[in-house]
């Protein structure tokens, strides 16, 4: 962990402590931003013995300019991070502000992180006022507990979640984890991410909260939100450094200490290219794409109708298969208001919904089925048809070696002129008229002369992707093995079979996923004129 730069503190103007109250001291700490290369730096103040509560009051001093903002104790541990929230901070032994975290107050050298979010008029002032308290004002908070993993039983099935949720320990987010639940459990989601931005405050009301909502799970994440790239650790329980460039501080690093919560990280909008109206959103992490399993392929908010940047995410996720990483498919609503009070380019949670099929409806294995890629993705909601692909007993996240293959698809709750067809090396194969609900059909394709080829199926709706799974890889059947799958001697692997579903295409083995559904109770470039549009609803960006 980085510990601040005395180049860095001798920035700030200190004004000596002044008495406000007997139990209360106050600092003043202005400024210029350091003019160099990194994004981040610190800000030092002194906290004496005795001390048990202190109070962050920060401002960038500008309409154009937009700072950040975070702590770190005398050891350089995280104590919170806010970000762009404009509200104050306030950090005691028993209780703390949203986005950060209680604890022993060490007496000694804390320091104000500060992030370079936006320099428009550089080089960029703060103001930061210090108070330090011996007698805490925020009440205690006894709804906080240590997190630990939650399982809400259940069987083998199709588990409908969103991915990518934000509760109001984000600084740019409002909504209660109550709230959350009310309306996922509204639209018949089993499961939501939490993935707040740069903190892991939101772990500390997940028993009080899951306490109460017996029915729908909560399942730990953060959003590692940087200036070049936001991507969320699926899983993640414990805070991990955001602030690249720092010394030891980089994205590979970041990844090793997610792999070892057991954490499935995922890229997030990585096409969502908005500059300065979401700082950081697009894809430009220098992380090698083999430590990426998932790839957000659908985001909510300004893409929840699919018309500006699911085309190029889907793009994003078919350039890292073409290099030979199998990332799964996942989509989320990037929600920041509990799907209340939303404006024309908010989400509501469950728009879009990932599907994972799963042992059971626990937080291991939600995570054990993404990492075996059992994904499907409703890119606008709930209400979109499912879809499920199998090649006999193989179910997507499978690789297997054949002669010419049978792919099944089924397809159920489809609207009247949906069609389905299977995406092959990313290229689209011929659609196919669904005719019926449920709906079966038969794909026979040849494997590859060499290497794997992998096979996704797309549900289309008015000529459009509506529904995506991930991708079944086939390689060729090894030569001294009898050819499987063959035509000639395999009725069952015909070249265009259709029905209504009989359920013949779970049955096979037992080792497909069953088709249950989802298991909801609820049964291009971008546009200038849309830029237009977004800079006049806000002059602060939409996302930290």
């Amino acid at each position: 962990m980085s510990r601040p730069r005395p180049a860095l503190v001798a920035l700030a103007l200190l004004v000596p402590l002044t008495p406000a109250r007997a139990a209360e001291t106050t600092q003043e700490l202005k400024g210029q931003v350091p003019m160099d290369s990194l994004d981040h730096f610190f800000v030092a103040f002194d906290v004496p013995a005795g001390t048990r509560e202190i109070e962050i009051a920060h401002d960038d001093l500008s309409d154009d300019n937009i700072l950040d903002w975070g702590l770190v104790d005398p050891q350089g541990v995280f104590r919170g991070w806010g970000g762009g929230n404009g509200e104050n901070a306030v950090v005691g032994e028993a209780a703390a502000s949203r986005s950060y975290v209680p604890g022993p107050i060490a007496a000694g050298t804390w320091s104000v992180v500060v992030g370079k979010a936006k320099l428009a008029a550089p080089p960029g002032e703060y103001l930061i006022t210090v108070t330090l308290r011996d007698t805490p004002t925020l009440p205690a908070q006894p709804e906080r507990a240590p997190y630990q993993p939650a399982a809400l039983g259940g069987g083998p099935r199709w588990y409908a979640g969103d991915f990518h949720v934000h509760s109001r320990e984000s600084g740019d987010a409002s909504p209660t984890l109550e709230a959350i639940a009310e309306f996922a459990r509204g639209r018949g989601l089993d499961f939501v991410v939490v993935t707040d931005h740069n903190t892991t405050s939101h772990l500390d009301f997940f028993a009080d909260a899951q306490a109460r909502h017996p029915d729908l799970l909560f399942v730990p994440g953060c959003e590692f939100t940087t200036y070049a790239g936001h991507m969320n650790a699926i899983g993640a329980t414990a805070w991990v450094d955001h602030k690249l460039g720092q010394p030891g501080v980089t994205i590979t690093a970041a990844a090793d200490a997610y792999d070892l919560q057991g954490a499935v990280l995922s890229a997030n909008h990585p096409a969502l290219a908005l500059g300065d109206l979401c700082i950081g959103c697009a894809w430009q992490l220098e992380l090698d794409p083999a430590r990426l399993g998932a790839v957000e392929i659908a985001t909510g908010g300004l893409d929840k109708a699919g018309m500006f940047f699911t085309d190029d995410a889907m793009r994003f996720w078919d350039d890292l298969c073409d290099r030979g990483h199998r990332p799964a498919p996942i989509g989320g609503s990037d929600d920041h208001k509990a799907g209340l009070d939303l404006g024309g380019f908010d989400s509501p949670i469950g728009d879009p919904t990932t599907l994972v099929y799963a042992d059971a409806l626990s937080v291991d294995a939600i995570l054990a089925g993404l990492r075996a890629g059992r994904t499907v993705v409703k890119l606008q909601g709930p209400a979109d048809p499912m879809l499920e692909l199998s090649s006999g007993t193989h179910v997507p996240g499978d690789s297997f070696d054949s002669g010419p293959a049978t792919f099944t698809v089924r397809v159920t709750g489809a609207p009247a002129g949906a069609s389905v067809r299977l995406v092959r090396d990313r290229k689209p194969q011929e659609p196919v008229a669904v005719t019926a609900d449920p709906f079966t059909h038969d794909f026979l394709l040849e494997p590859p002369a060499a290497g794997h080829s992998r096979v996704r199926a797309e549900v289309l709706v008015d000529g459009k992707p509506r529904t995506v799974t991930n991708h079944l890889w086939i390689g060729p059947a090894p030569s001294d093995s009898p050819t499987t799958g063959d035509p000639t001697t395999d009725p069952s692997a015909s070249s265009g079979t259709s029905s209504a579903d009989t359920g013949s295409a779970s049955d096979s083995a037992g080792a497909s996923p069953p088709a249950s559904g989802c298991a909801c109770r609820s049964g291009a470039p971008f546009s200038p004129v849309l830029a237009a549009s977004l800079l006049a609803l806000r002059r602060r960006r939409h996302r930290r």
